[in-house]
Order: structure tokens, then sequence, then C-alpha cells
């Protein structure tokens, strides 16, 4: 089981921003950024690859949810960045598909 889906389960603590049915988003323990939130499909899937035909409609939502925190975190103004990690080279750690929300400074390209 991964940590993420120990918070999703709430038997480890989160600073949860928002929740519904489909997702979970909360500030990172590891900021990059002012701003820094995952966003985390509740359905466990392990990476972007993993992802199915009927998962299309989920993965929808989660990009119209990002697009809704970024306005409430006050950073989509001025813009933001939404990353998805994939496997040990993309830099993923938890094998949990999840968004990073970053905002609240300039970033530069390219990432890493």
């Amino acid at each position: 089981m991964t940590i993420f889906k120990k918070i999703i389960n709430k038997e480890i603590p989160a600073q949860i921003i928002y929740e519904d049915d489909l997702c979970l988003c909360f500030n990172d323990i590891k900021p990059q950024a002012p701003v820094h939130l995952l966003l985390i499909p509740k359905k466990e899937i392990p990476t972007l690859d993993d992802l199915s035909e009927e998962d299309s409609k989920l993965m929808g939502h989660l990009v119209y949810r990002a697009s809704v925190i970024a306005k409430e975190q006050g950073i989509s103004d001025v813009g933001y960045r939404l990353v998805v990690n994939v496997k040990e080279y993309g830099g993923q750690e938890v094998h949990h598909l999840h968004f990073h929300i970053l905002g609240g400074r300039n970033f530069s390209w390219p990432p890493g």
C-alpha cells in the first residue's frame, strides 16, 4: 500500500485542500514552490502508463479539478505548472498516479 492510499484511507494525516468521491488534493510535504499541491485519483493507478480507456473520464476530471484548484489558490492569473512524473527516469517516487500543481514563482525551461 502506498503512502497516498494511506492518505486516502485517512490512516495518516495530510493537509487536505480538496476532496470528492474521485480525487483528493493536499499539500506536498516537500514543497518545491510556494504553492505545491498533489492531486491524486482515489482509484489506485500506479503510473500514467497504466491508464485504461475507461479512465479517460477520471483523467478529465483531474485536469479540470487542477484548474479549479489553481484558481482557488490564486496562482491561475500569473500561471502555474501541472506535472505528472512517470516511472524512475521521469522522477516518480510514489507509484500512485498524481499531479503536482506548482505555482507562486517563475519556472524555467527545460525542467529538471
